[in-house]
């Protein structure tokens, strides 16, 4: 057999390298082409196929705004946003910034309780044993039940608001701080007894470092009970919020101001979730 001129196997060797050069372009752009696609791409056919299943469902049925007059309504309501015509007419942002008040002081109650509770439920056995059925029965409570409880109570609207968020949200942190507490390896606390630290320092030293992502995931879930009521306690005590907003659009047939609601509590309430998750971020380690 004569052998391969040197021009061909050089022509030959080239192109074998052009092309797993190319491959190996292509297997490098892949994972940024499929992280583009799971990023952006779905979430925005996801919108996509919202939109049009409501745009269909508003055609067989009229009483439903369309997407289109929905968002030209979302247009002038966002047009002024903090407007005052009266104790009971004000504008959306006005709306939004009282129910992030109701949410930030239930939640802030629920965590000067509920934090402490569940690391002394985790540390000591006995009472953790006493307070285990009396969160099994509350915990499944329905937060609107503990409304008229709050009346009761307080005599007021407001504060009865803030009870509701207060008891709904606590649960979360009491339960995922004692799951924290429970699995800080014995070592730690046979090596404290052995140093003879104190309660503080075993509180400072071990169980908060330790348990901290724990304490974060239970936060993370107390926040987004906390928006979930806010809004259902609105509708029935009455004032400024968007609980409050939604009801009122009712009673005036104002529908695509209901479904602006809708969208405005979703997309806050997104947005306190991911400031919850940036900040546990910094406490999950390995």
């Amino acid at each position: 057999m004569s052998a391969m001129p040197t021009q061909g196997r050089v022509l030959l060797d080239t192109g074998v390298l052009k092309t797993e050069s190319l491959r190996t372009r292509f297997q490098k752009l892949l994972p940024s082409a499929r992280g583009f696609a799971m990023g952006v791409v779905a979430p925005f056919a996801g919108l996509i196929l919202l939109i049009g299943i409501w745009a269909i469902v508003s055609t067989t049925s009229p009483q439903l705004p369309t997407p289109l007059k929905t968002w030209h309504s979302a247009v002038e309501v966002f047009s002024n946003p903090f407007y005052i015509k009266g104790p009971n007419d004000q504008g959306i942002g006005w709306n939004i910034w009282n129910s992030l008040k109701r949410v930030g002081l239930g939640f802030t109650l629920a965590a000067i309780v509920g934090i402490p509770l569940g690391f002394m439920i985790g540390r000591f056995a006995f009472l953790n044993a006493m307070a285990a059925p009396i969160i099994s029965v509350l915990r499944p409570v329905s937060p609107l039940a503990w409304l008229p409880i709050g009346l009761l109570v307080f005599k007021a609207a407001e504060a009865a608001s803030i009870w509701v968020i207060a008891i709904s949200s606590v649960w979360p942190m009491v339960v995922n701080t004692a799951a924290g507490v429970a699995r800080i390896p014995q070592d730690y606390l046979n090596v404290a007894r052995v140093l003879k630290l104190s309660e503080w320092k075993i509180f400072t030293r071990i169980l908060i470092p330790a348990t901290l992502p724990y304490v974060m995931t239970g936060i993370r879930l107390s926040i987004g009970v906390a928006w979930l009521v806010i809004v259902a306690a609105e509708m029935l005590t009455g004032g400024i919020g968007l609980g409050f907003w939604v009801w009122d659009e009712w009673n005036n047939l104002n529908v695509e101001h209901i479904i602006i609601a809708i969208f405005v509590v979703g997309i806050v309430g997104l947005m306190l979730e991911q400031a919850i998750l940036m900040v546990a971020k910094r406490f999950y380690y390995d």
